[in-house]
């Protein structure tokens, strides 16, 4: 019983192992992807379906991660500001910066 009662503690403070979630499930990896020196680094980056990208804006102005799709849009962030999106099907989402078309990367879904 005291063994049990133990478990169910560490289980609630998330202490049993792993990242616990509202559902006591397992959080998907997550990516980062920096906007500094107005590019996106990584420009290109290989994820799986389910899990999340960050972009942070480093540079001292703002910027966008829109998908040239349509299929996700940050909006503007401003320096510091960060925003996530989380991909749930396989693909390739290429996007720019509205801001400044000539930033461009390439998220690739499996």
């Amino acid at each position: 019983m005291r063994h049990a009662v133990i478990a169910i503690f560490l289980a609630a403070a998330g202490l049993a192992g792993g990242v616990v979630t509202a559902g006591n499930e397992t959080a998907p990896p997550s990516h980062t992807v920096e906007i500094d020196g107005t590019q996106f680094n990584p420009a290109r980056l290989t994820i799986k379906v389910g899990e999340a990208v960050t972009w942070i804006n480093r540079d001292p102005f703002p910027h966008t991660a829109t998908s040239v799709r349509r299929a996700f849009d940050s909006g503007s962030l401003a320096p510091g500001q960060s925003w996530r999106h989380v991909f749930d099907s396989p693909g390739t989402y290429p996007y720019l910066c509205t801001l400044h078309p000539t930033m461009k990367g390439v998220i690739r879904v499996q």
